[in-house]
């Protein structure tokens, strides 16, 4: 084997990681986050979660990237240890589906149905559209699935390249001296261990192993305690994200561990003690890419059908091994616990955990508004109290948030994706400040009850009326906040226009009504604060609307869009304008 076969060896593994990265990606990106959103909602049933883990891992090819998002998912609190056992079975399942894909390498036949299905044969068509897709096409899905088929492409290149580099090797006596002491169960079961987690994925070892097959000198009594030990060696990632992570997360992960050491330990002892009494011939045949498919898909299903049974025993292990009093742990607030590091390998997932952390935000800014507005009538101080609580949540919310979302920025994210994150960026601070907008409503109360002082009747009921306003504009906002509904967003800007009106119409008419001696300046003080502050809170749910109605001009600049939409006001926008003016009208 020359210095150049080495070089084809070493630039077709990095192809073939790289290719194997790539695909995974489009995969992802693909998927949207779907696939994801579903593994964490459907996994009730033991047999549902198997199925789930399963199609899931075969879909985005990669059991380490399923098993640390449920490691995730576990972390946060989103899925309860019983029902990550079933996900974690059916990803190693899932799994085999590479080395299915990989095996097609190994196809023989000189008909030119054979010769077309071979990788090296349909590898560049795939890669000639996958390429037209990217550069051509501006539908962002036909660029997704340019990319599988640019990935899938590098993969089956990088493949073939290592096959060839290898071929040298079957006249190599000391290279298949070596193979023969890996024949050994336990120096099998290590080598393919430690490559694994070396290379953090079973799915590369196992192609690896398929592209050595090509020599011939690769015996099925190597190859399979090499794949027994690749499937152990596979858990190190889910591992390794588990350190830092709450007790029931890092058992998780140990319950990755101990099935496939236990499902390795079970078959292996199964296998060699009755090939010790009925002598498998076929351990002394060369072992070609199919073959190698076959057990690995054969060990998988064998260890799930083993222990799914004694599902509830592995997460009695996991939690003997760590136990509760090995750390104490602090509970995350709310739906910031849905902000996972881990989840920023699965991008799309993780905006879709952003976005609803955000919508519960929102909730909380919204229900910190409406308790203070009713302090003002009657005022109470657990109310007080609760108000002030929510802003310091909701505080805590945008910190997290946007660090999260920075974060998130710096991923690979798709258009859509992208459009969301900013969004929630942009629109992050307006809910916060709404939430001290509240907290100053709050106070003003507090002012008033404190000093026994109170609106006149006439002021309680324009106030009223300007209050049911800014519910209304904050309401309409959350919903568009959470939905996305353009429609809807349209209505806020009428609606936050007649509130400018209202404020204006309040203050004169108190400027009348002190002139007359029925209300004192110092009331007038606090009314004009009140007011302020609902309109300011209007303002911010203006802003909100507009990040969603001027987004598609890919430039959030409120101001100018605002600027547009007063000098462009078209029939619809004038019919909603009078429509809330005649619901909101002052007495």
């Amino acid at each position: 084997m020359s210095l150049f076969d080495v070089l084809s060896l070493v630039g077709g593994l990095a192809l073939f990681l790289y290719g194997m990265h790539v695909l995974g990606e489009g995969l992802a990106k693909a998927s949207g986050g779907r696939l994801e959103q579903i593994l964490e909602k459907l996994t009730s049933n033991l047999f549902k979660a198997v199925a789930l883990g399963a199609v899931v891992t075969a879909i985005i090819q990669s059991s380490s990237a399923t098993t640390v998002m449920v490691v995730g998912f576990v972390n946060s609190g989103i899925m309860k240890l019983s029902q990550a056992v079933g996900v974690i079975m059916g990803a190693n399942i899932g799994t085999t589906m590479t080395s299915w894909i990989l095996s097609l390498s190994g196809i023989e036949g000189e008909s030119f149905v054979m010769q077309l299905l071979k990788p090296t044969s349909f590898s560049p068509i795939l890669a000639i559209i996958g390429v037209a897709f990217i550069l051509f096409s501006k539908k962002e899905v036909r660029v997704h699935v340019g990319t599988i088929m640019i990935g899938f492409a590098v993969l089956m290149f990088g493949m073939d390249m290592m096959s060839t580099a290898v071929a040298p090797l079957a006249d190599v006596p000391e290279f298949t001296s070596i193979l023969t002491l890996f024949s050994n169960p336990i120096l099998g079961l290590l080598v393919g261990t430690g490559v694994t987690a070396l290379i953090q994925s079973s799915s590369a070892s196992v192609g690896i192993l398929q592209a050595l097959c090509v020599t011939g000198a690769v015996r099925y009594s190597t190859a399979l305690p090499i794949i027994m030990g690749q499937n152990i060696g596979t858990c190190v990632t889910a591992l390794i994200s588990a350190i830092g992570a709450k007790k029931n997360a890092k058992r998780a992960a140990f319950i990755h561990l101990y099935f496939n050491l236990i499902g390795t330990i079970v078959f292996m002892l199964i296998f060699y003690t009755v090939n010790a009494f009925v002598d498998f011939s076929f351990l002394g045949e060369s072992a070609n890419a199919a073959g190698i498919a076959v057990i690995h898909t054969t060990f998988n299903v064998f260890a799930t059908c083993l222990l799914l049974p004694f599902n509830k025993l592995l997460v009695k292990l996991a939690s003997i091994t760590v136990r509760d009093h090995q750390e104490t742990e602090e509970k995350t607030e709310g739906a910031l616990a849905l902000l996972d590091a881990r989840f920023l390998e699965q991008p799309a997932l993780a905006v879709a955990q952003s976005r609803q952390a955000a919508v519960e935000m929102a909730h909380l800014s919204r229900k910190a508004l409406e308790l203070s507005m009713g302090l003002l009538t009657h005022y109470d101080e657990e109310n007080a109290q609760e108000v002030r609580r929510l802003e310091d949540q909701v505080d805590r919310y945008e910190d997290a948030l946007s660090t999260y979302l920075v974060r998130l920025g710096n991923r690979s994210l798709s258009s859509a994706d992208s459009y969301t994150v900013s969004i929630l960026l942009h629109a992050l601070s307006d809910w916060e400040r709404i939430s001290d907008h509240a907290v100053n409503v709050q106070i003003a109360a507090k002012n008033m009850t404190e000093k026994g002082m109170s609106f006149s009747e006439k002021a309680k009921e324009e106030l009223e009326i300007f209050g049911n306003a800014v519910k209304d504009i904050v309401s309409i906002s959350a919903k568009v906040f959470e939905s996305g509904d353009l429609d809807l967003a349209k209505r806020v800007e009428p609606l936050e226009e007649v509130i400018d009106g209202m404020n204006t119409e309040l203050k004169e008419r108190h400027i009348r009504r002190l002139r007359k001696g029925k209300c004192t300046a110092e009331m007038g003080f606090i009314l004009s604060d009140v007011t302020t502050d609902y309109e300011r809170v209007a303002d911010h749910c203006s802003n909100i609307a507009v990040y969603f109605l001027e987004a598609r001009e890919q430039a959030m600049d409120s101001h100018g869009y605002l600027k547009s939409l007063r000098k462009s006001r078209d029939e619809e926008f004038e019919q909603m304008t009078d429509l809330y003016q005649h619901k909101y009208v002052l007495p």
